[in-house]
């Protein structure tokens, strides 16, 4: 008797499904990626060899359980490589992230950047832009200032060379990341894309700034980019998640140098905290680098700000000299610059 097969052959497994059933197998079963294995996953990513339900799987798997140090070094490693950007043309002596946008507060840190590009130290900014309709981004407020962010990877080289600044928003440097963060109002969630986009540094800078909401993602920046070997790393729970201090609180940075981790204590600048303001108006950035308006709060954080900077480049040993010369630097500041 002849019997004709019409079940299906087993479909042979998705090469990506096994980092799918690492992370979620069952709470007993299921466990985090090695660096290895997040870097593989990230490959396939970053190549789109990973199905649209297969990515929404493993970055929601990934939030529930949170990132580890050694997953963040894998998928970075993997996103630089596919990004392909160092090469050594642009000298980058600080990498700042700002991808959370501010809320409560002007983004006063856009002030201690420039401070210190007009000292001659070359920061390189990133960024997106987000979905929070009411946060201020700083790709939209570099205008106030009379900037323009870059608009690709070359435009930022110029911008670097000839005025020790320049924003390039996520998307003309790594186009895929961006598009995973634009999931984020699909989801209802970050996903570790935020977390690993901190860490990026796509132009190699040998020091690195980075401003985190969550106290408990601060250890984990700094063991990941000890991981990276960055030689030199600080990360501080910043005023809504930016890179900046709040000179009301006091401030805790994790540092990384050369292997060595290391935590300080930076302390309040007031006895008192202050009310935040009732509505915020981005062309007071302009006014108070110009000095036609003042605000103690807005100083104290663009001085406090260039000052955990200032120490973590090594140009000042002790925080109270690290503190004298960013308040050197915003005295002796061109006024006449970034007139909006």
């Amino acid at each position: 008797m002849n019997f004709t097969h019409h079940e299906q052959t087993p479909r042979s497994e998705h090469p990506f499904a096994p980092y799918i059933r690492i992370l979620g197998k069952g709470k007993k079963g299921s466990r985090p990626l090695t660096r290895e294995e997040a870097y593989q996953a990230m490959k396939m990513i970053m190549a789109d060899e990973v199905l649209p339900v297969q990515l929404g799987a493993f970055l929601m798997l990934m939030r529930v359980k949170e990132e580890t140090p050694e997953e963040l070094a894998g998928f970075v490693l993997a996103v630089r490589e596919s990004g392909n950007l160092a090469d050594g043309k642009v000298i980058v002596d600080l990498d700042w992230s700002s991808y959370a946008g501010k809320r409560r507060h002007l983004p006063w840190f856009l002030l201690s950047a420039l401070l210190l590009a007009e000292n001659h130290i070359t920061v390189f900014m990133h960024g997106s832009s987000g979905h929070s309709a009411d946060r201020l981004y700083t790709q939209n407020m570099l205008g106030y200032l009379g900037l323009n962010a870059a608009s690709s990877i070359e435009q930022a080289r110029l911008q670097l060379e000839q005025q020790h600044l320049s924003y390039l928003s996520l998307e003309h440097f790594c186009p895929k990341l961006h598009e995973i963060i634009e999931l984020r109002p699909i989801m209802g969630l970050r996903s570790p894309v935020h977390t690993l986009v901190r860490l990026l540094n796509p132009f190699n800078a040998k020091y690195s700034i980075q401003g985190i909401f969550h106290p408990g993602y601060r250890p984990v920046h700094q063991q990941a980019a000890a991981l990276l070997e960055q030689p030199h790393a600080a990360v501080l729970k910043g005023e809504g998640g930016e890179t900046e201090r709040n000179p009301d609180m006091e401030c805790l940075v994790q540092s990384v140098h050369k292997g060595e981790l290391s935590d300080e204590n930076w302390p309040a600048l007031f006895p008192r905290r202050h009310m935040k303001p009732d509505q915020l108006d981005p062309r007071q950035l302009a006014l108070i680098w110009q000095g036609s308006s003042e605000d103690e709060f807005a100083e104290a954080s663009i001085i406090g700000t260039a000052a955990i900077a200032l120490k973590l480049l090594g140009k000042a040993d002790t925080q109270e000299l690290a503190h004298k010369l960013a308040n050197d630097y915003w005295l002796a500041r061109d006024k006449q610059k970034y007139a909006g």
